[in-house]
């Protein structure tokens, strides 16, 4: 039955067994300004309707208005979460355009600042699914290890949040003499961290009663919704762009993807989607490590920065691996300083259409965990 055939049944008088009601959009856990519409048999999901477009900015036509550089900024404010992996596949596009070679110091450090920030980023998405799922304490330990990270960062860049580090050519600045230090006392921390979310919430009971077969995505469903980054990895998808597709200096080193096994309920379910997160934090411990002993420290940052960006007329379509999937951007030059298209592939929005397929026969409150596992931010969804 749709939604129109319930509604007009409702309001000619008829007694239905169902309802429609409104979760969000100002709600906590709906992680954005994002409103549920749904449709229950007395708390039994029978329908979802996601409905967007509260946080909408016109990212793409500002794009269009400025030149080249000063689209970095507003790619910042696309997954506020992960900014620095945001600005990767735009920066790494543009060079290819322009003929840019930038240096192996360069390349390791954005490796670096890129790996840093998907463990902040799988910190506050396991910390928020896990308060969705009834627990505080996780939250809170875990905004400890991310505050060494967003120091880290607002040491190179400026900024806690929104860095316009990654520049077309280079970086906006080189790093501290004391930057291995600090991120190996970061590593240091993130392991013991997760140790501790092993103990204290992982194979907790509970938490396996609200996350263990609750929201099972299969392989194939994920795969025809393009799903990606840990939502389809966590149905048993080994799909990882940065092997895929390497870039950086991916290929260089020895690491896994981590995909889920149904390890305590059904391959595909919210307890997978969050433990590949987890898995994922010590496989960017791994890659960190190799790169920080593999980086030369001598060199120029700012040394290929182009001193005007004109590119010729042309177009490209670059993605990578955003710590929520796969991020793209589509522009098109015309010759001029100012891109003349620019489309953002957001992979926080295509996540998210899976939800009215993974939600029904589940109860409201389960409702709540399986959005919580898909790890959306509204930033990005309405662009």
């Amino acid at each position: 039955m749709t939604r129109k055939n319930i509604l007009d049944l409702e309001y000619s008088g008829v007694a239905m067994d169902r309802m429609i009601i409104n979760l969000g959009p100002q709600h906590p856990s709906t992680h954005g300004v994002l409103r549920l519409e749904a449709e229950l048999e007395g708390e039994i999901v029978s329908e979802i309707w996601p409905r967007i477009g509260y946080l909408h900015r016109c990212f793409e036509k500002c794009c269009e208005n400025v030149t080249y550089p000063q689209v970095i900024p507003y790619i910042d404010r696309l997954d506020y979460i992960a900014s620095m992996n945001n600005e990767l596949p735009y920066v790494l596009g543009m060079e290819k355009l322009l003929g840019i070679e930038v240096s192996e110091k360069v390349t390791y450090i954005r490796t670096i600042f890129c790996e840093l920030n998907r463990i902040a980023n799988h910190q506050v998405a396991i910390g928020t699914f896990v308060m969705d799922a009834g627990a505080m304490t996780p939250f809170l330990y875990y905004f400890i290890d991310r505050e060494m990270i967003l120091r880290l960062f607002e040491e190179c860049s400026g900024g806690r949040l929104l860095y316009n580090y990654f520049w077309i050519g280079g970086l906006q600045k080189d790093i501290p003499a004391n930057f291995k230090e600090q991120c190996y006392d970061i590593i240091k921390a993130v392991r013991y961290r997760l140790k501790e979310a092993n103990k204290l919430f992982l194979y907790n009971k509970i938490y396996l009663e609200r996350t263990a077969n609750v929201g099972v995505l299969p392989a194939d469903v994920a795969i025809n919704f393009a799903c990606s980054g840990p939502v389809i990895r966590g149905s048993g998808v080994p799909f990882d762009i940065r092997t895929a597709q390497p870039y950086l200096n991916y290929d260089k080193f020895d690491w896994n993807v981590c995909v889920g096994k149904g390890e305590v309920g059904t391959v595909g379910d919210s307890w997978d989607r969050a433990k590949v997160r987890l898995d994922e934090m010590e496989e960017s411990c791994k890659i960190i490590e190799q790169a920080l002993e593999q980086m030369p420290m001598d060199g120029d940052v700012r040394a290929a920065l182009p001193k005007k960006i004109k590119p010729p007329v042309g177009e490209f379509y670059s993605s990578c691996e955003n710590p929520k999937g796969e991020l793209g951007f589509y522009i098109v030059s015309d010759g001029s300083p100012i891109p003349s298209r620019v489309r953002c592939r957001s992979c926080s929005f295509v996540n998210l259409s899976v939800l009215p397929y993974i939600t029904k026969g589940y109860m409201i409150a389960d409702l709540i965990v399986i959005l919580g596992s898909i790890d959306i931010v509204l930033g990005e969804i309405d662009r």
